[in-house]
């Protein structure tokens, strides 16, 4: 959600994603499809580390058919639209949203033949990315540590129309 909202596109047909129906874990095999109708693009996976789980075995497939694809996996150990869901319908009574059990993605990654790296502040992102671009032909995971608490906006709850949007806390 972020990444289409803040992503200078350049040109037409540069971005697909699911709509925001709610499709978990369709961003890597999107991604590995991209990269092998397009060889020559960098391609990447812009996704969340809940729903880089729902697919993370095709890390595997990324190496045996060689598609070399940049996952940034934007970490903040939360089901992010079910927290934010939670805590402005349920006032903040979480359930089964938060991630007390993940793996270390860097390892993870590493563990398939790709090449992992950690991104704890921001003064770290820029270098990754260029380190990422920089290996063309290896697929490179970015485990990018955000915020829990950050909400993503607008929103349109439940059973309100689109003229009904939020278009942040102050909306509430």
């Amino acid at each position: 959600m972020w990444a289409a909202q803040f992503y200078g596109f350049e040109e037409p047909r540069r971005w697909i994603n699911s709509g925001g129906l709610g499709t978990m874990g369709v961003g890597l095999p999107y991604a590995m499809g991209i990269k092998l109708a397009k060889p020559d693009s960098d391609v990447f996976c812009i996704t969340g580390e809940g729903s880089i789980q729902m697919c993370i075995q095709e890390l595997s497939t990324c190496a045996q058919y060689k598609t070399p694809v940049k996952i940034i996996s934007l970490n903040n150990r939360y089901l992010g639209m079910v927290r934010q869901w939670q805590e402005l319908d349920y006032q903040g009574r979480y359930s089964h949203s938060y991630m007390d059990a993940l793996p270390d993605f860097v390892k993870l990654a590493e563990a398939y033949g790709h090449v992992g790296l950690l991104v704890e502040k921001p003064s770290d992102v820029e270098p990754a990315l260029k380190e990422a671009i920089r290996l063309k032909d290896r697929t490179v995971f970015l485990d990018v540590r955000t915020d829990p608490t950050e909400n993503v906006w607008p929103m349109v709850q439940a059973g309100k129309g689109i003229t009904e949007m939020l278009l942040g806390a102050e909306d509430l």
